[in-house]
Formats: C-alpha cells, sequence, structure tokens
C-alpha cells in the first residue's frame, strides 16, 4: 500500500498594534514565524509587506493525515492569536490530500 501524503496551508491576516515603522513590524513578525516552526512548518510573511500595520503570514505543513495536519495548522492558529500585540483579521485555510 502506497503511503498517503496530506499538505495543508493557512494564510493568517494580522493587524499590527502601536506598529509606527516596517523596523518595529519585523521585531513583531520575526519572533512570531520562529514560534510557528517549532511546530515542524513553513512559514513565511507572504503578504502586506510594505504595509507596517499589516501582515499575512503563509503557514505550510505536509503530514500522513488529515486529522494530523489540520491539529498542527489549528496550533498555528491559536499561537499567531495569542499574540496580544497582534488582532486576528481573517484565516483562510486549504487541505489537499491524495486525491486532489
Amino acid at each position: 500500500m502506497a503511503p498517503t501524503v496530506f499538505t495543508g496551508a493557512i494564510e493568517i491576516d494580522l493587524l499590527l498594534g502601536d506598529v509606527r515603522s516596517l523596523k518595529q513590524k519585523r521585531s513583531v513578525i520575526r519572533p512570531m514565524l520562529a514560534e510557528l516552526r517549532r511546530f515542524s512548518v513553513s512559514a513565511a510573511e507572504v503578504g502586506a509587506q510594505d504595509l507596517h500595520r499589516r501582515a499575512c503570514i503563509g503557514v505550510g505543513v505536509v503530514g500522513p493525515d488529515a486529522a494530523h495536519v489540520g491539529d498542527i495548522l489549528d496550533r498555528c492558529e491559536r499561537t499567531a492569536a495569542g499574540h496580544p500585540e497582534v488582532e486576528l483579521l481573517s484565516v483562510r485555510r486549504r487541505l489537499w490530500g491524495p486525491e486532489d
């Protein structure tokens, strides 16, 4: 039997609090990305790079089943939402399985 692979991704749209420059934005986003990467995911700022009060974080993960991938994405979403200096505006989620 062939192994199955599931891939999941989320885009997390954030509003940053009292941030007045791109340098301050990086000081908020970099630690968040490092924290997300502890879940063995790929994470990067993927949008709104030129806006100092907005950020779009992309997270991708590969796993053996849909439940595992979903659990990791849930943890990443909770981690991002748990930062008091940001407001979670929206989250878009995708899951691909062996049939996609």
